[in-house]
């Protein structure tokens, strides 16, 4: 008997803990970091978020505004010197000599790669005339190209200023954005790369560790001051998903990179990107009138749900996941079909008949009317002219 109450409590526990345990896995992992999120690389989408739209200091992972906007100037095979100001920057460096130039695209390598604060002054004075002017390009680039509104810089490296801040949420925007750049791509998913400098010949070798320890890892920052504490920016791509996460304030780097690892498994185990229609499909509204997609549609939805996709009258998109429904505008125009010569003359004498048998039947019923009104007063005038016979035979009597 006593057996069999044991176990039945055992039973009982077991009840009572596995909501607990399959609610944790729905709400995402524990982490260290105080901020972080997760979202779709391709559609935006937020599948993780802790305290992400909270301020706080971005440390080193600020290059990646740097980097991005030295990629999109279109200027990375000129040269840049470097200046005094540069060459004693403060922390990580790649050690540039002071009057050494390099052309722009390998002191984005070195800012990237190695974290050099030196380089990213070279490029802001290069890009911006000062570090101050090129801090003012990066806020307006935030504001106006990215939408930000909880980030605000003051420098290009990431080296502490009370004004100089962000959000996990507006770095996961400024990632997706810069890694839709094919040549930002490349740069920050380089390992290991020669660097050959007046004071430093060696090699780059690529400060994100997850480079090396994540299967499908793409890139792309990591950061560090005592007050920022770790900062850590990834993407990472399996199976045609691609993942952003952004985690801030780590105390230890061995715990942002948990962290970080933690929020991808989470991702990729639950969640997955399908592509709704690509650019040119034909599609249909509920009345039947055909239209082509301008541009491919990707949705996220959890592992092992299907995407619904509705076009109203209008030509406006629904679309119906597990995880949102949302309309869009812009992504259809309607199908203009030619219509061949052979039915349109057909349905020009369809409408064209009718309207000639109108005409005449209008002509014969205006001629008959003519006629009746012709014959009345025809009859009429006759009537008016007839002698009086009454009175003429009266007359003929008395004469």
């Amino acid at each position: 008997m006593g057996q069999d109450v044991r176990w039945i409590k055992l039973i009982l526990a077991i009840i009572l803990i596995l909501p607990s345990i399959v609610n944790a896995d729905e709400k995402g992992p524990e982490l260290n970091s105080e901020a972080a999120i997760l979202i779709d690389a391709k559609t935006g989408e937020v599948l993780f978020e802790k305290k992400s739209h909270q301020q706080m200091y971005p440390a080193s992972i600020t290059k990646i505004v740097t980097g991005i906007m030295a990629v999109e100037s279109g200027r990375l095979e000129e040269w840049a010197m470097t200046s005094k100001r540069a060459r004693w920057a403060e922390g990580t460096r790649i050690y540039l000599a002071l009057d050494e130039s390099k052309p722009l695209k390998d002191l984005v390598y070195g800012l990237m790669m190695n974290s050099g604060n030196d380089a990213a002054i070279v490029i802001a004075e290069y890009l911006g005339g000062s570090v101050e002017q090129f801090a003012q390009m990066m806020n307006d680039f935030g504001t106006s190209t990215l939408g930000l509104k909880d980030t605000h810089f003051v420098n290009p490296h990431g080296l502490f200023h009370d004004d100089h801040y962000t959000t996990a949420y507006d770095m996961a925007i400024i990632a997706q954005y810069a890694m839709k750049n094919p040549a930002f791509r490349e740069i920050v998913k380089t390992q290991k790369r020669p660097w050959h400098g007046q004071e430093w010949e060696s090699s780059l070798v690529n400060h994100n560790k997850l480079l090396w320890r994540y299967e499908g890892t793409t890139g792309i920052k990591n950061g560090y001051f005592a007050k920022a504490g770790n900062t850590l920016v990834t993407s990472a791509s399996r199976g045609g998903t691609e993942l952003i996460a952004v985690c801030l304030k780590a105390q230890g780097s061995e715990k942002v990179y948990k962290d970080t690892i933690a929020l991808l498994d989470y991702g990729f185990t639950h969640f997955e990107t399908k592509r709704l229609f690509s650019k040119g499909k034909k599609v249909s509204d509920s009345m039947g009138v055909e239209y082509e997609t301008v541009q491919d549609l990707y949705v996220t939805v959890q592992k092992g749900h299907v995407p619904h996709l509705l076009v109203n009258h209008r030509g406006e998109v629904t679309i119906q996941t597990d995880l949102q429904e949302k309309s869009l505008s812009g992504l259809l125009k309607p199908v203009v079909k030619e219509i061949p010569d052979q039915a349109y003359k057909i349905g020009l004498q369809a409408a064209v008949k009718p309207t000639r048998i109108f005409e005449k039947f209008a002509v014969l019923f205006g001629t008959i009317i003519i006629v009746i009104i012709g014959f009345i007063l025809y009859k009429l005038k006759r009537g008016s002219q007839q002698p009086n016979i009454t009175n003429s035979n009266r007359d003929s009597g008395t004469a």
